[in-house]
């Protein structure tokens, strides 16, 4: 049985920084990192857009970054929370850039501040079209600076509670508390028992429910699985944004390539096949509209046309500019025979970002004591019903600092538990066809991108509620009669995420920001945060 002091599940940028800044303050602790693949992979990573944070006073205030990023939200922001991220921000995005984080300036020196959609100026920090691997890897070499304990491929299969102590455990339980995770080491097959004093989910998203992701495969929802499993609090997981412009490929990808937000922020315009702008019958802000609002719009027009795709137009921009800015969207668009200078780039929206997670107060503290979550698993409230663009990175700054400093002041007075078992793994047999595992996976994505995606409906959330129960009953099955892997584990976090996005959504009779539903097209005056 291995004992840490603080054990973080996940290496993207909420993990890392919260590592990062309880070491700096606390290094005699044992902080153990977990990631399921390598230290390089993460959510974060694929972020092309970059930071939001109110940079060049002058133009830009904390008030109009607060105003975006409520009005992106559509009703359901905490108000407190947007406050607390848009006044911190700008520190933590400083601390980065003095940890070596390279975002472009401009020939004056001065930082290259993006504009993206819903935001009314230019306040986002950026490296090229890479600003999350640039992000990763500053974190990551100032993680080695400190030596701090990164384990890779190890899959956190379940969290440690009183259930484990043979205590009967249910939502209204008072006190559930967490002393750790079992934990599947890649290398050896075997389970693994991590006690620790306090845990950290910073698993990031849940995006491969979805057929088309801009997600990595390793995008399984398995923080908010793990903390659903232990009884904990979860909200607004109805709220998945879809990005509007990811690449349209015929041959099919997993995950398919984002085209950021940015380059409509540069100046690109969506349009039809034959040339002709559309967004101003939906918003007067036409192409820098909100997500929401855009990826509805390219729907509804893929629908009305017969299309596959719409198409982005940048072939009136600066050639060099947009090379500068842009060049790994570039250099993939010509690698499946467009030229953005000569073609227009054909776009298709594609499941993005969870709104919705784990429930935690102002300073990442879940509902379980002694567990925090931090990034794109947890609500905190910064989004509400939808996400401004690039505040994600942002939010997850600013609660990695909340979080440390809350470790370091209370870790003192917590103990490691007692009489934990080590995982029980008897009269389990190898599973004998992975078929069983892969097809229901197929299965589970085309029931959430045909019933659950952009446009929803009543008698589509029941028959996706209906074919899940089914999925999730035969999974389990599975589950309780073979050996762990992670393909099975996998399996059995998105059957949850993609439940507790359809019962979330069933359970919302308006339709707000990301979630519409054709029998309620009406937002309602009383707003109520949905908590499973």
């Amino acid at each position: 049985m291995i004992k840490t002091d603080v054990l973080i599940i996940g290496s993207g940028i909420g993990g890392l920084t919260t590592a990062i800044k309880i070491a700096e303050k606390m290094p005699e602790l044992k902080i153990t990192i977990l990631t399921k693949t390598n230290e390089e992979e993460s959510n974060t990573r694929y972020a092309q857009g970059g930071v939001a944070a109110v940079w060049n006073k002058e133009e830009d205030s904390y008030q109009k970054h607060l105003e975006d990023t409520l009005d992106a939200g559509d009703g359901l922001c905490n108000e407190d929370i947007v406050n607390i991220v848009v006044n911190e921000g700008p520190e933590r995005v400083q601390e980065i850039i003095d940890w070596g984080a390279r975002f472009d300036k401009n020939a004056a020196e001065k930082y290259d501040l993006g504009r993206e959609g819903g935001h009314s100026e230019n306040r986002i920090l950026h490296y090229k079209d890479l600003t999350g691997w640039e992000i990763q890897r500053t974190l990551l070499a100032k993680a080695e600076v400190l030596n701090l304990d990164i384990q890779e491929h190890y899959f956190a299969v379940d969290l440690i509670t009183q259930h484990h102590l043979g205590y009967n455990i249910t939502r209204l339980t008072p006190g559930i508390t967490c002393y750790g995770a079992h934990v599947l080491n890649k290398h050896t097959g075997k389970m693994e028992t991590i006690l620790s004093r306090m845990t950290i989910l910073a698993t990031g998203g849940a995006g491969q429910v979805y057929r088309n992701t801009t997600n990595p495969v390793i995008a399984s929802g398995d923080g908010i699985s793990m903390l659903y499993r232990a009884k904990g609090h979860i909200e607004n997981m109805e709220f998945i944004q879809f990005h509007p412009t990811a690449l349209f490929n015929p041959a099919g990808e997993n995950p398919v390539f984002l085209v950021s937000e940015a380059v409509r922020g540069y100046g690109g315009i969506l349009k039809t096949r034959d040339g002709k702008e559309f967004m101003e019958k939906y918003d007067p802000r036409k192409s820098l509209a909100p997500r929401d609002i855009v990826a509805r719009a390219i729907d509804n027009e893929m629908k009305l046309n017969g299309e596959e795709c719409m198409f982005l137009d940048c072939r009136h921009l600066d050639k060099e500019g947009f090379l500068a800015h842009f060049p790994t969207i570039y250099e993939k668009c010509k690698s499946i025979g467009v030229d953005p200078m000569e073609d227009m780039i054909p776009v298709v929206p594609a499941c993005h970002y969870v709104c919705g997670g784990i429930k935690v107060d102002d300073i990442g503290r879940s509902s379980l004591y002694n567990l925090y979550a931090c990034g794109e698993c947890t609500c905190t409230g910064l989004h509400g019903a939808n996400r401004l663009a690039s505040n994600s990175l942002l939010e997850a700054l600013v609660f990695a600092d909340r979080i440390a400093q809350d470790v370091v002041q209370n870790l003192s007075g917590v103990l490691f538990a007692e009489g934990i078992p080590e995982w029980n793994a008897t009269s389990t047999t190898d599973p004998k066809e992975m078929v069983l595992i892969t097809q229901s996976l197929k299965e589970l994505k085309e029931i959430m991108s045909s019933y659950v995606g952009i446009v929803r409906s009543n008698v589509r959330l029941k028959r996706a509620l209906d074919r899940m129960f089914l999925l999730y009953n035969e999974t389990e099955g599975l589950y309780n009669t073979t050996t762990i892997s992670p393909q099975l584990c996998e399996l059995r976090n998105l059957i949850t995420i993609g439940y507790l996005i359809t019962r979330s959504a069933s359970m919302r009779h308006e339709s707000r920001g990301l979630h519409y539903t054709t029998d309620y097209p009406v937002k309602k005056p009383f707003i109520q945060d949905s908590i499973l």
